[in-house]
């Protein structure tokens, strides 16, 4: 029957299932995975073994910042200042890129010391950070080949430079849900736009099903349209999404499989409950003056990013399954310097709150916090800049990233690059391992959490990677 033409008699018979359905949808949100609705419900895996850790929130630092002049000293560097590559380092360290090689070398503008108990060595760009170094698991070997910024964030964010496979966060909330009922499960913030553009696979959902995309939250104006116009009741909306809701399930009825639209459908329910519980989520004024300033809101260069770290731990005390922070700016070809300083400044205080509150609340240890960009910098300066002007290359063939809490033993130190830091020399590892590490600490299987796609059973990790069981 054409869905358009209806008497009042089909009319009230079939609204009445779709009433039904609809309070059956609200039933199902209680359940132990926080189902969006029942066809959700038959998509979700489910954890593989047992795990404490509910939630993830990957700080990526958009624009590469550089290994050398953050978490992965070398006091060789120091030492041949304005000298070109040693031929001895290009000849005796394997696959060293032959970008930059002719380039000269370039000391860190910026010292190291040692910290906490373990002894980790940090820059003094990062003084907040450093105080939390036993909780830091560092991992400075790292790598991969693409040397550009969207492929690179994309085989960051989602395995693939391609930018055609479902992001991390997307896996995450297909296999496990989350246990937010009234909030996206998946769940991205921006700051300090500038730089290399985002790239839209980072929160896409590639060959799953639309559902899992993640949303897209402004600290400031909250959740586009999620706002009830003046004059307009609850009771008005809810009158309204019944009937939408009704008219969209007699058109999927007519489709064989449309995840869009399945999408579409349980956007407009979820908008729904978001319109009570997200303005109260999103208002930091209800946080003391004391978390406020632990977090750096009180200060111009921390608030907007000190903001989104605060907004994630409310998110993850809402039960969000992944939060995407993303600070933007940190290519630094040139003026590396107070590139990083001012990236630094914005960044340092509100990563180490974070870190605090999280610990001191009792969620650390629930929360895998992740740190770090698509790649890192090369040793050596580009072009023939001079003084404080002086910048680093694109490196992906060696960088550094760190976890924290998720299980994470911390003050420890995975791999080592080149006396330069060039290339890893010892443990190197891929993204693809760093994902099977990330998937293994909420008790996901890489090999057990699949979708079959174009008749191919398709994993996380594309081919495989290893779990980094040492960070544990």
């Amino acid at each position: 029957m054409n869905p358009f033409q209806f008497n009042r008699r089909v009319l009230l018979g079939e609204a009445g299932v779709g009433l039904g359905a609809i309070a059956l949808n609200a039933m199902l949100q209680g359940d132990s995975v926080a189902c969006a609705d029942h066809s959700l419900a038959r998509h979700l895996q489910g954890a593989h073994f047992p795990s404490n850790v509910k939630s993830v929130i990957f700080l990526f630092m958009s624009g590469g910042p550089s290994h050398v002049d953050t978490f992965d000293p070398k006091p060789t560097l120091t030492k041949l200042e304005g000298e070109p590559v040693p031929a001895s380092i290009v000849g005796n360290v394997p696959n060293i890129p032959r970008s930059g090689v002719n380039s000269k070398l370039m000391a860190s503008p910026f010292s190291f010391q040692k910290y906490g108990k373990s002894g980790i060595e940090v820059s003094d760009l990062l003084p907040h950070t450093a105080k939390h170094v036993d909780d830091l698991c560092v991992i400075r070997s790292l790598n991969h080949r693409i040397p550009v910024h969207g492929p690179g964030e994309c085989v960051t964010l989602t395995g693939s430079g391609l930018g055609d496979r479902p992001s991390l966060g997307s896996w995450f909330t297909y296999g496990l849900g989350s246990e937010a009922e009234n909030l996206p499960g998946f769940v991205v913030m921006s700051s300090n736009t500038t730089g290399p553009a985002p790239q839209r696979p980072g929160w896409g959902t590639g060959f799953l099903p639309a559902r899992y995309q993640g949303t897209l939250i402004d600290d400031q104006r909250g959740v586009p349209y999620s706002k009830l116009p003046d004059l307009y009741s609850t009771a008005d909306r809810r009158k309204q999404l019944n009937f939408i809701h009704w008219m969209n399930q007699q058109h999927l009825t007519q489709q064989a499989s449309n995840s869009e639209l399945e999408a579409r459908i349980e956007s407009y329910e979820l908008g729904f409950r978001m319109q009570m519980t997200a303005p109260e989520v999103l208002d930091l004024s209800t946080e003391t003056a004391e978390t406020q300033q632990m977090y750096g809101i009180d200060q111009k260069p921390t608030a907007e990013f000190g903001r989104h770290c605060l907004l994630a731990r409310r998110l993850v005390e809402q039960g969000v399954r992944f939060i995407q922070l993303r600070n933007g700016g940190w290519d630094a070809h040139g003026a590396l310097k107070g590139n990083h300083t001012n990236r630094a400044k914005a960044t340092d205080l509100p990563v180490a709150g974070l870190l605090q509150d999280l610990k001191q609340r009792g969620l650390l240890d629930q929360t895998l916090v992740l740190w770090g960009g698509e790649f890192g910098r090369t040793p050596t300066t580009e072009g023939n800049r001079t003084g404080d002007s002086r910048g680093r290359d694109h490196s992906p063939a060696g960088y550094t990233m760190w976890l924290a809490g998720g299980g994470v033993r911390g003050g420890q130190v995975i791999g080592t690059t080149d006396e330069l830091g060039y290339v890893p020399v010892e443990r190197p590892l891929s993204p693809h391992d760093l994902h099977a590490t990330l998937l293994h600490s909420l008790g996901l299987d890489q090999h057990k959490l699949t979708y079959l796609h174009n008749n191919r059973e398709e994993i996380p990790t594309v081919l495989g990677g290893e779990v980094i069981q040492e960070v544990f």
